[in-house]
């Protein structure tokens, strides 16, 4: 973790074209990412969301192989499978996110999962009701 120094002051250079401003801030690690912490007392930062791309490209396969496997071009997972080259068993608990709650979806697409979400807790096994999902999925 690294802080800012919260005694440092604002500079303007002698020829009064840079100005530099130091704001006290801290870093922390959160899964696999650097996260802004402000000093308390202030709004918090965050930035824009993005999406995560573990997660999407998950999701997308998801709903991909599900698709594969109801227009009949494979018959079986195990077919599947075969064909993507991926062991049976991830291939049947990346379709499980097919039955995932459309808000889960839609907050994963568009970047607004908590960010501890990770593509690991979406492939535990998950209640079918999806206000069970969301409450289990977003503890942080």
């Amino acid at each position: 973790m690294t802080t800012a120094s919260p005694s440092a002051k604002n500079s303007i250079t002698n020829n009064g074209h840079t100005v530099t401003v130091h704001i006290a801030v801290t870093f922390r690690q959160r899964a696999g990412r650097k996260q802004i912490l402000t000093p308390s007392g202030s709004a918090p930062w965050s930035p824009a969301p993005r999406a995560d791309t573990a997660l999407l490209k998950a999701i997308v396969r998801a709903y991909r192989w599900r698709e594969m496997l109801e227009s009949g071009k494979y018959s079986r997972a195990a077919d599947l499978a075969k064909a993507e080259k991926v062991n049976a068993s991830y291939l049947s608990r990346i379709l499980r996110l097919t039955l995932l709650a459309p808000e889960i979806v839609e907050a994963i697409v568009t970047g607004q999962q908590p960010s501890t979400l990770q593509v690991d807790d979406l492939l535990r096994p998950l209640p079918s009701l999806w206000r069970r999902q969301k409450s289990i999925l977003y503890r942080e």
